[in-house]
């Protein structure tokens, strides 16, 4: 979250007061934390050490509303968040966020020093070469515009996306679709990567990129909260699991991953992201790497 925000702020509230911000003022309407039982069981799954130790740490680079953002008295929440709180619980333990830059969150896992990522994670097949992940919902990605801009997300030569950067919008959207501009012989898009995914969406409203995109989730996010100055574009596609990042064959992942079927058996996991406002891309079985636990 290194992005100039004190600049960016004063930016915004001088430009646009209806801009997607850093700062959302708190939790939706009618929310309330859910904290399940602990499930002894399950518990009994949870790695010594970390049973120990009592707490989970989960590793997040807010915003990224609406699965992690900061409200205005600075705390971090979101749909992610709770519902890893609610997995947490299952096991018996505490759930701890730990905010880091969107890129260091998996080296950090690969150390120890996190024992999970909770941060909006894309499952993807290069990722589960050094990753376990226990996904937990389906998105794709989607584009937005300016009102009226008839952005074509598949005939973008030559326009400019905002992107946050070392996302699946940044790494396996928009470049690859430059670089393929570039082999037909048109001009290449113009890729405008950010720390955060709002600051990318504010690029847009600014008229500083021609579209943005980001996981479908986020992008309906931002559009909801930009007063009228943005507008989906194109369907959504590639759709993927968001998953936890836990170490590749820790005994973490399915722990983590029997949690989070509880919920889901419970209906603690509609409730929670139907608090959200999230209504597609539920899981009926808890999934590691796509697959379902046995």
């Amino acid at each position: 979250m290194s992005f100039i925000r004190a600049a960016s702020a004063l930016l915004l509230l001088g430009l646009c007061s209806a801009c997607v911000t850093n700062e959302e003022q708190g939790t939706p309407e009618g929310w309330s934390q859910i904290t399940p039982d602990v499930v002894p069981e399950i518990a009994a799954m949870v790695p010594a050490d970390i049973a120990a130790r009592g707490t989970l740490t989960v590793g997040t680079n807010p915003p990224f509303a609406p699965f992690e953002f900061k409200n205005s008295a600075g705390n971090i929440i979101g749909l992610e968040l709770d519902l890893i709180h609610a997995a947490a619980a299952v096991m018996g333990l505490e759930s701890q966020p730990v905010q880091q830059d969107f890129s260091m969150i998996l080296p950090a896992v690969t150390s120890g020093s996190l024992d999970a990522g909770a941060s909006g994670f894309t499952d993807t097949d290069e990722r589960r070469k050094n990753y376990d992940f226990v996904d937990f919902l389906y998105a794709g990605v989607q584009w937005a515009q300016q009102p009226g801009s008839n952005v074509d997300p598949d005939n973008a030569c030559g326009l400019t996306v905002a992107v946050q950067r070392t996302t699946v919008s940044d790494t396996e959207d928009v470049r690859p679709k430059s670089e393929e501009c570039e082999a037909q012989g048109k001009a290449p898009i113009k890729v405008l990567a950010y720390d955060t995914s709002d600051t990318a969406a504010t690029a847009l409203v600014l008229g500083r990129a021609d579209a943005f995109s980001a996981d479908s989730p986020i992008t309906a996010w931002a559009v909801e909260r930009s007063g009228g100055k943005m507008e989906l574009t194109g369907e959504m596609f590639q759709a993927a699991p968001y998953g936890w990042p836990v170490p590749k064959d820790s005994e973490l992942g399915p722990a983590l991953a029997a949690a989070l079927q509880h919920l889901i058996d419970t209906g603690d996991y509609a409730r929670i992201l139907g608090q959200w406002n999230i209504h597609e891309g539920y899981l009926e079985h808890a999934l590691i790497n796509e697959e379902a636990i046995k």
